[in-house]
Parts: C-alpha cells; sequence; structure tokens
C-alpha cells in the first residue's frame, strides 16, 4: 500500500494513495499537476558552501539553471515518499539525466520523494521530467562573468513570461532566500500544458530585490 504524506498547513497528514484520480493521457495519476522546479545553481553553491554536492558546485561546467525537481501537486498540499519500498534510481537514468540535474544524489532523491508519487515507472517519469524542462525557455539573464546582478522577482517572472508565449503570472513563482534568487517554479499540468496555482503562487519572494550569484569560474 501506498502512503502519501501531505504537507497542509504546517502539519504532516498520511493517507493512502492507492485511490488515483482519472489518469492523464501520458499515465501519471492520483495529483492534480506537477510543479517544474528550476534552481539558479550558483545560489544552491554559495549557501551550501562546504556542504553542497561537489557534481554541482564544482564542476568545470558553469551552471545556472538546473532542474531541481518535477513534483506533484493536489491543489491544496503535495505527496511525498509515496511507498516503503522505493527502488534506487539505475545508473544508466542518472546517466542521461546529469545535463540538467547535474548530481546524482539529487536524482536519487527527487525519485524518492517526488517521483514516487507520480503513479509513473520510474523511466517514464524522468521522461516526463525531460519533457518538462524542454516545454520551457529558459532565457538569458545576462550575466557578466564574475558579477552579481540585482534584480527584482518581478524581472526573473517576466523575463520568462516574455520567452514562454502563453506562461502567465498566476503560472509561475519566483522563490528567494533571505536575498538570493533561490529557484523559478512552473505549474503545469500532467500533459504538459501551463496552468494557474494560487497556493504556489503565494509562496512566491516578497522581497523588492534580490542578488543573483554568478556562474563559478573554473
Amino acid at each position: 500500500m501506498c502512503i502519501r504524506v501531505l504537507a497542509l498547513a504546517g502539519m504532516l497528514v498520511l493517507c493512502g494513495c492507492d485511490q488515483p484520480t482519472e489518469a492523464s493521457p501520458s499515465g501519471a495519476s492520483g495529483f492534480d499537476f506537477y510543479v517544474l522546479s528550476l534552481s539558479w545553481s550558483p545560489s544552491y553553491c554559495e549557501a551550501e558552501g562546504e556542504r553542497a554536492n561537489r557534481e554541482q558546485c564544482n564542476s568545470a561546467r558553469r551552471y545556472e539553471f538546473i532542474v531541481h525537481g518535477l513534483w506533484p501537486q493536489f491543489e491544496n498540499g503535495y505527496p511525498e515518499y509515496c511507498g516503503a519500498d522505493i527502488e534506487r534510481t539505475s545508473r544508466d537514468i542518472e546517466d542521461r539525466l546529469l545535463d540538467i540535474m547535474p548530481s546524482r544524489g539529487l536524482i536519487r532523491h527527487q525519485w524518492k520523494k517526488h517521483g514516487s508519487c507520480s503513479g509513473l515507472p520510474q523511466a517514464e517519469y524522468f521522461d516526463t521530467l525531460r519533457a518538462a524542462h524542454e516545454r520551457i525557455a529558459i532565457p538569458s539573464l545576462a550575466m557578466e562573468p564574475g558579477q552579481y546582478r540585482t534584480v527584482s522577482p518581478a524581472e526573473i517572472e517576466r523575463a520568462f513570461l516574455q520567452s514562454n508565449p502563453g506562461l502567465a503570472e498566476d503560472h509561475v513563482a519566483v522563490t528567494c532566500d533571505r536575498r538570493r534568487l533561490r529557484e523559478v517554479r512552473i505549474c503545469l499540468t500532467t500533459d504538459l500544458k501551463y496552468r494557474s496555482c494560487p497556493e504556489v503562487d503565494r509562496r512566491a519572494c516578497q522581497r523588492p530585490s534580490i542578488v543573483l550569484p554568478p556562474a563559478r569560474n573554473r
């Protein structure tokens, strides 16, 4: 039996997830929509410091936006860790994802925490994740090498809207920590069409300005 953990109003609520809702054309079921989370890699590396994943942060490649994950969501709350015995991601799948998720640990964690709640086999879930990433045109943020850039969350959101016709303000949430851009979260139906997501949008960054750390020079 699958167990869902719902994060609602700061509480963890367990419920069964063996009663799926009507399946989408992709076969995903048991939830309402996806959030594609795109992480600004330099912010993660700077914030985590010595604890940061070395594959991602000490790479010769200058990572900017990477895929943090593709997260099944309910209209209120979200499922996590759906199953007591979740299979480990295969080495082959990890190899094929490292261009957009540059950390094996990240890939494994995302499957365990989020992919296991999609109702999809492992390979199909990660194919869907890649398709979601390819659905989004990631704008250039005109970063000067080695230089921090100060922007407003609205500027980041506007850049994504301009690069993706049909994407609307209530489809996107820009998140931050106390000073840095952390993620851009885009809400998609289970067949990867844009859709509104009021609960996700309410958790967007409220700061008037944030900084974008530059990609590391090697």
